[in-house]
């Protein structure tokens, strides 16, 4: 089994949603969406693991990759809805980072400015821009 995943660009943060179970075979993947993410946004990445199975700890080190590639571009990672049970095992690396019971939650973290806004909006015509692997299910509202 390996991850699905979906990233939307927002005014503030970006979100890279993970399906499936994050394991030693689905480490690449997730390199590339978070590859995605990287060349996609510019603000803090917030990745929300709703749908995540679980992870293996080969993919909880794919995490504490992405966080330092992240950080060499000045950016950094957020956690929503951290796999049930798996919230007191992260890694030591990961410990550190903030963890938001939702994504719901860690987006009112990061309220967007009004010019934020307007600038996110003239740039992508009134819409957030969506991309995702192609078994990505859309989940509902």
């Amino acid at each position: 089994m390996t991850i699905q995943w979906h990233f939307q660009d927002g005014p503030s943060v970006g979100v890279l949603a993970v399906s499936g179970y994050l394991g030693a075979e689905s480490v690449p993947r997730f390199a590339g969406a978070v590859g995605w993410a990287l060349a996609r946004g510019t603000g803090p990445l917030i990745v929300d693991l709703k749908a995540l199975l679980g992870w293996s700890p080969q993919g909880q080190a794919a995490l504490r990759d992405a966080v330092q590639r992240l950080a060499v571009q000045q950016r950094t990672v957020e956690l929503a809805a951290l796999p049930q049970g798996d919230g007191s095992a992260l890694i030591p690396e990961l410990q550190g980072l903030p963890v938001h019971p939702d994504l719901e939650a860690a987006l009112a973290a990061h309220p967007a400015t009004a010019s934020e806004r307007a600038r996110s909006e003239a740039e992508h015509q009134g819409g957030h821009q969506n991309w995702r692997s192609a078994g990505w299910l859309e989940q509902p509202a």
